[in-house]
């Protein structure tokens, strides 16, 4: 997995997302033969409510402890996905992230959230990237696309990679013994954790 990848994934699972990554779209071609048209880095869905690290359970008393980022911009009682497009440089978005069928295709795997067709997503998204729509059930669904590199600042759209770090080690220095090695066995944040352990003060660009 790319490096970049792999800290984006990491930093959305710790704020509660279901995410797939490096994920293939593929079409078929005049031949009938099938082809690669892009890849989606990332896609997170974050369903509404509070994430901790410990929770009591049949009385057994274990430390609270909210995980939460205000980057990430989340509104009560609505489900929040990301499609994400991940650089080493800077964050921008490649053309072919807002064809209809590359959204198409990737968004038809949480259509079942949506109390709208499909397409009135897609095309809204595609025009807007961002589309808030009735969820199946209550609330609401954001879906969105973000960018994850190097930016002035973060937004609704743009993760910043150094804010990503910043928020892995504050995780990390300050609540490590709430979190299983398992958790974070992949490259990037495994990486930030043994450099933390090795005396190393790390803090974002």
């Amino acid at each position: 997995m790319d490096i970049a990848v792999s800290l984006v994934e990491s930093y959305l699972r710790l704020n509660g997302y279901l995410t797939l990554s490096e994920f293939d779209i593929q079409s078929r071609a005049a031949d009938g033969t099938f082809e690669t048209v892009t890849d989606i880095d990332i896609m997170g869905i974050r369903f509404p409510g509070d994430v901790y690290a410990g929770d009591p359970h049949d009385g057994v008393d274990a430390r609270l402890l909210l995980l939460s980022d205000d980057a990430l911009a989340l509104v009560e009682d609505q489900i929040d996905i990301i499609v994400g497009e991940v650089k080493q440089g800077e964050a921008q978005f490649n053309p072919g992230i807002r064809r209809h069928e590359v959204l198409h295709q990737i968004l038809r795997r949480v259509e079942w959230l949506f109390e709208m067709g499909l397409r009135n997503v897609v095309d809204d998204l595609a025009r807007r990237s961002v589309c808030v729509v009735p969820a199946k059930g209550g609330g609401t669904a954001r879906v969105r696309l973000v960018a994850f590199g190097r930016a002035p600042e973060n937004d609704l759209h743009t993760i910043t990679h150094a804010h990503i770090v910043n928020t892995l080690v504050r995780f990390f220095s300050g609540e490590d013994h709430a979190f299983r090695p398992a958790q974070f066995s992949a490259a990037a944040p495994a990486m930030l954790n043994l450099l933390l352990k090795s005396g190393f003060e790390l803090k974002g660009g």
